[in-house]
């Protein structure tokens, strides 16, 4: 019933003494399933803000400590073996785990204070190895052209020297950013107006930010100018503010060669130091963090990991019993099921007995009155992902039909209508196979692949079957059962094929066993008879899908006892999608069983129905009559839906009394398709809303026919789109000479599988996936889905829920 339906929910107050508040909340949440309701949300009392306050600060603290892990290598951290967590967190209290965070806070802060310190350090002690390699380079260029005489003489060393005026040059040295460069070069040249040139030389290896773990590639710059010898420069005071703008480490440039031979030797020894110092650093950071990375008990987490699912374990209660008031008692406003009552009590006295104190459920009297029911529906692991795509859609009201169980079958076989490909689907069967084997190993690791491990595995085994149905086999057709087609004759370069069965189902032999008998595939004709095929395999699943939509829409209306519904809505919506839609599909089956010379078209026959037209090939004698009395209760359905549920709302408004006029209007509400209208009875309101519906209602089914033929255009554009990938790469090998086609095969079998994977197993699928979504969301769950109600969904409070990540 709680798969079909909501479980029934009922309400109560929860009353356990304050002292041992935490305790009876932590039971309830590690073996119950209560949906606790906030009773101080319109006055804002918090009495356990503080405690909340303080595990906010160690989940800060615990961030900053998982951050500082990730940076050690192999660190690896196991987690999210909540079961085991839960059972064995009793050994953990929570004012020994916030000393021991506060503890490893304050470590982990002084050790990358100073890793940060070390870091820093080196990378100055690498850049500052770097400008001096430049400049021994650059110095032993100058003195090379320096040893020169005549034209290669420096004109501007010995014009100084004659003028007397001390000119010269002057440069500054340091280390930038490769990205920074470009921008710094250009901004030098203007600020100096020419007068200034910055030379490059990149450095080899980046050096890693210890602020911030990325690495960099930086460049050393040296920057020359024409400086006069005196105790104040301009241009230098200049060139050293852009580069204080620009952030860059500025270094000493060596006077000569000698010089920076000696600088070089001296911080290669220093770059030693600090790297042996780092590399310590390092090895005491692994130790320290093996206690850490320890797993517990050999079977659950990390001990910081533990650390963490206890202080968000803690943490809920108290959030929990925040929503709580009372001084002396506790008392909370919840729901529950039905059917776990008796385990909630038992659980009361059991705790009651062990904590010398009294607890316990009052279950309020006469229901939940006017209190709207959260909507508890119980799944599992089949049914889980399937239920979550009706979640999406929209929470069921509370008692409102629950479609799972048909999702579970109507959309994976819609997916494989579309897909229908024994290779293809037999490939994705195979990913699903393998997901539920592994199952357990990805329940943690990739939740979502292995919350979808048996959806995937009915749609790719369904896709066979629509394989099988079609006779595709990566495009190609199957003779497993030999043909029921013989050559008749060729003629103008063309094979004609005649049946070898009894088409007129006179008692000889029969066709081919299951599926398109493999004759058709290669022929001339066969898009032709494959797309008339489907197309109508199409509309009779789509007719029969939208006839079970309004059959739950039957089953709300009985189940709540409203006869207005039933009468006004599920009777004529039935006579509407029966007389005309299913007479359709009674029409395709019969051409399909009976053997005719001459059969007529159904479309004509449909035409002449729906226009009131003479139909001049009938499917049988007496049909005609036949049309005309479905058309008839066709048209007379529409008023029916449209026009008596107003008048039958408005006088039971009329006959009721004052004081029950808001109930009445929220039984209308629930039971009439959401037609709330605030606290007074409007007519105009229920009459607009009812024109909507039927017009919606009238419109939609017609138009939500025609769409079911997405299973066909989908299902043919995977056909074609095999068969040409086929044709363009094996295909076109094949029809090589040999040797070349066994080398060309090679190459265009893994085009081939490429394509397969990333066109058919990738985008197809994800494509068939989307258009089912929306043919149950659109088409099905609108004949008895109320969409945007009063349905919300049932959140227990639970451990096992608050410490199962989100999202990852």
């Amino acid at each position: 019933m709680g798969i079909l339906r909501s479980e029934t929910m009922k309400h109560g107050t929860l009353v356990i003494p304050v002292e041992q508040a935490r305790h009876f909340v932590d039971k309830l949440g590690k073996n119950c399933s209560i949906q606790f309701q906030d009773m101080n949300a319109k006055v804002h009392v918090r009495p356990y803000k503080k405690y909340i306050q303080r595990f906010d600060d160690q989940e800060r603290m615990l961030r900053f400590i998982f951050e500082e892990l990730k940076n050690i290598p192999d660190a690896e951290i196991v987690k999210n073996r909540i079961d085991d967590f839960l059972e064995n967190d009793s050994k953990y209290t929570m004012d020994s785990v916030e000393t021991e965070i506060k503890r490893l806070y304050e470590q982990f802060v002084k050790f990358k204070t100073n890793n940060t310190g070390l870091n820093e350090e080196r990378n100055q002690a690498v850049e500052q190895k770097w400008v001096t390699e430049t400049a021994i380079i650059t110095l032993t260029a100058q003195q090379t052209k320096s040893s020169g005489d005549g034209l290669t003489s420096p004109l501007l060393e010995d014009e100084g020297a004659r003028s007397g005026i001390g000119a010269g040059f002057n440069n500054i040295a340091g280390v930038i950013p490769q990205a920074d460069q470009e921008r710094f070069a250009r901004t030098i040249f203007r600020a100096s107006r020419g007068n200034a040139f910055t030379y490059f030389q990149a450095i080899t290896n980046p050096l890693k930010d210890p602020k911030t773990n990325k690495e960099i590639s930086k460049t050393v710059f040296v920057i020359y100018f024409q400086d006069v010898k005196s105790s104040t420069s301009a241009m230098n005071d200049k060139i050293k503010k852009i580069c204080q703008a620009f952030g860059v480490n500025l270094y000493a440039w060596p006077t000569d060669k000698t010089d920076a031979e000696k600088k070089r030797a001296y911080v290669e020894g220093v770059i030693q130091d600090k790297e042996k110092a780092l590399g310590a650093f390092e090895r005491f950071m692994s130790n320290e963090a093996a206690s850490l990375l320890s797993v517990q008990r050999g079977t659950g987490n990390s001990l910081i990991e533990e650390y963490r699912l206890f202080v968000l374990k803690e943490k809920s209660i108290y959030h929990t019993m925040n929503m709580m008031e009372g001084d002396i008692n506790l008392m909370a406003s919840c729901w529950y099921a039905e059917i776990e009552e008796e385990k909630i009590k038992q659980v009361l006295i059991q705790e009651s007995k062990a904590t010398s104190c009294s607890a316990m459920l009052v279950t309020d009297r006469g229901g939940p009155g006017k209190k709207t029911p959260p909507t508890y529906i119980r799944s599992n692991c089949f049914l889980a992902p399937f239920q979550e795509l009706i979640n999406t859609y929209g929470i069921p009201k509370y008692k409102e039909a629950n479609p799972a169980c048909l999702y579970s079958v109507t959309f994976p076989f819609m997916f494989g209508i579309m897909y229908g490909d024994v290779g293809h689907g037999t490939m994705l069967l195979c990913v699903g196979l393998w997901l539920v084997f592994k199952g357990e190993g990805l329940k943690y690791s990739v939740p979502d692949a292995y919350n979808a491990r048996y959806f995937v595995a009915m749609m790719g085994f369904y896709a066979v079957f629509a394989g099988f149905m079609y006779n595709d086999f990566f495009s190609l057709g199957l003779n497993l059962f030999g043909s029921r087609w013989v050559v008749d004759h060729e003629a103008g370069g063309s094979i004609y094929f005649k049946a070898d069965y009894d088409i007129k189902n006179e008692g000889g032999a029969g066709p081919y066993p299951f599926g398109i008998d493999p004759a058709w595939h290669g022929t001339s004709n066969e898009l032709l008879f494959i797309n008339s095929l489907k197309m109508k395999i199409s509309v009779l699943i789509g007719v029969a899908q939208m006839l079970v939509g309004v059959g739950l829409r039957f089953s709300n209306g009985i189940f709540e006892m409203n006869k207005t519904d039933i009468i006004c809505e599920c009777l004529p919506m039935l006579a509407f999608m029966l007389c005309f839609f299913a007479y359709m599909d009674f029409m395709i089956l019969y051409k399909w069983v009976t053997p005719m010379d001459n059969p007529p078209s159904v479309i004509n026959s449909l035409i002449c129905m729906a226009m009131g037209q003479k139909d001049t090939a009938p499917l049988w004698d007496g049909s005609i009559a036949l049309e005309k009395n479905l058309m008839m209760i066709t048209m007379l359905s529409v008023p029916i839906m449209l026009i008596p549920k107003p008048i039958i709302l408005w006088i039971q408004s009329k006959g009721s009394k004052q004081d029950d006029h808001h109930a009445l209007e929220e039984e209308e509400e629930e039971s009439g398709g959401g037609h709330g209208h605030g606290g007074e009875f409007k007519l105009d309101e229920i009459v607009i809303h009812q024109i909507i519906e039927t017009i919606e209602y009238v419109l939609g089914t017609v138009s939500h026919t025609a769409s079911y033929l997405r299973l066909w255009a989908l299902s043919l554009a995977h056909q074609q789109l095999s068969l040409v990938f086929f044709q363009k790469t094996i295909l076109a090998g094949l029809a090589m000479d040999f040797p070349a086609n066994g080398i060309f095969l090679y190459f265009m079998y893994g085009a081939w599988f490429g394509i397969t994977v990333g066109v058919l197993l990738g985008m197809d699928v994800l494509e068939c996936f989307l258009h089912d979504l929306r043919l149950h969301w659109v088409e099905f769950q609108s004949k008895f889905y109320n969409v945007g109600g009063d349905g919300h969904m049932f959140t227990p409070y639970k451990h096992s829920t608050v410490l199962t990540p989100k999202g990852d």
